[in-house]
């Protein structure tokens, strides 16, 4: 039997207004399959009924819920979305008060895994598969810390995870239970890691138990633990206040690359003499974890998550050193950053494309391309070179923990390189 109610209060934020025809008026779970177009994709453990839909080839994820965790949780993304955090991107919300219940819109995270599919891929003890997640993890607990956002239901559940270069970004999924404060206290920032390593714990201990792997159950814990440590480190890295001798601008300047090696760009310095002038403080306030991803920007217009851009510029450096070397001038960073996106990454990709499919970031392709290269260059005691590389990659079929299994099949797609990677959004669960 069909349910109908009144028209809910429907927020959508543009432009998103081609959602205005799905019927908003039904029960998510009553939606008409010949009037809606559904999309059938993996869900994580969820206590709500969460689905995804497609419109003028747009997909989106939604979840229904009650109606004050509904408004909460858009509240907290919409403000996670103006910071810049990594976070689902919120699209809207339709709110029927007569049925105490809400749909949660948010825009589908491309090229994203959940934490089983990724580690179910990869051996699920210690490794660099494991320990970059892990790593993730710690690292979007201190960027939602160093923001006042208290999550509340940190897990591996409810986050998604886009490979990023030799790293992984972690996207926080689920905000039902987060708080946004204008900072949080000592013990908000430990009773929220203490959850996240619980249930970290769980999480790794149940996929052990899926793939009937006793051995690794006990070592969830130590392993959660981990992220603990990681977490620490990080925020004492952000927080330190060294004592410098006055006038050390080079202790300045370390201070400051070595932020920039994290990511983290730094908008302010502060030196504070001590009243016997025998020495200085270092304070420094960072910005969000996008500092090589804004310096690719500028000298390329390329768009790419923070541990891609790293890659890529260094790729940008090495070519232009190749370019003073056998052009016998100097080469600027604008010359060959414009030299090396027409004359390396676009040749490049429009290789990689028929090999990786439309499923797949063309961006990360080529990371992993470099990555190929690097290994071979290693073990042949050489530069074997792009080409050597490109050919192995695509030869074992463009590996990616993305693909089901297999090499991807080829399809008639297009990608324009200089376009890059989409801004981040999400999928509900």
């Amino acid at each position: 039997m069909v349910t109908l109610s009144a028209f809910p209060r429907l927020r959508l934020r543009e432009p998103e207004s081609r959602l205005l025809d799905l019927p908003w008026e039904r029960p998510l779970a009553e939606w008409p399959p010949d009037e809606v177009t559904f999309r059938e994709l993996p869900v994580g453990p969820s206590r709500h009924l969460v689905r995804f839909v497609v419109v003028d080839d747009v997909t989106y994820a939604l979840k229904e819920l009650p109606l004050d965790p509904a408004n909460r949780e858009f509240t907290v993304l919409r403000h996670l979305r103006e910071l810049r955090l990594p976070a689902v991107r919120p699209v809207g919300i339709a709110e029927a008060p007569d049925r105490d219940v809400a749909v949660l819109v948010t825009a589908y995270l491309a090229h994203s895994l959940q934490y089983r599919r990724l580690l179910t891929r990869f051996p699920i003890g210690p490794g660099p598969y494991r320990d970059r997640l892990l790593d993730a993890m710690a690292s979007l607990l201190v960027d939602l810390h160093r923001a006042g956002v208290y999550w509340g239901d940190c897990s591996l559940a409810n986050t998604l995870f886009r490979r990023d270069g030799e790293r992984i970004q972690a996207y926080l999924v689920d905000a039902e239970t987060s708080e946004v404060h204008p900072s949080l206290t000592d013990g908000q920032r430990r009773y929220d890691l203490d959850i996240l390593v619980e249930n970290v714990a769980f999480g790794l201990a149940d996929l052990a138990a899926m793939r009937d792997a006793a051995d690794q159950i006990d070592e969830a814990i130590p392993a959660a633990e981990g992220v603990r440590h990681r977490y620490n480190a990080l925020w004492d890295e952000l927080h330190e206040e060294p004592a410098l001798r006055p006038g050390d601008r080079q202790g300045v300047r370390s201070r400051i690359r070595r932020l920039n090696d994290l990511g983290f760009a730094v908008d302010e310095i502060e030196l504070d003499p001590s009243s016997e002038g025998a020495e200085m403080r270092l304070r420094t306030v960072v910005s969000n974890r996008a500092f090589h991803a804004r310096e690719l920007s500028r000298l390329t217009g390329l768009q790419a998550l923070e541990g891609q851009a790293r890659l890529l510029l260094n790729d940008v450096r090495e070519y232009g050193a190749w370019l003073a070397y056998y052009e016998r001038r100097p080469i600027g960073e604008r010359e060959a950053a414009d030299r090396w996106l027409h004359e390396v990454l676009e040749p490049s990709v429009a290789r990689l494309v028929p090999a990786i499919g439309s499923g797949r970031d063309a961006l990360q392709a080529y990371c992993d391309v470099l990555e190929q290269k690097w290994l071979r260059s290693e073990s042949a005691g050489r530069d074997v070179g792009l080409e050597s590389a490109i050919e192995a990659y695509v030869a074992a079929g463009a590996p990616a923990p993305e693909t089901a299994a297999g090499p991807a099949a080829t399809l008639d797609v297009e990608i324009d390189a200089r376009s890059g990677l989409d801004a981040p959004s999400g999928q509900g669960s």
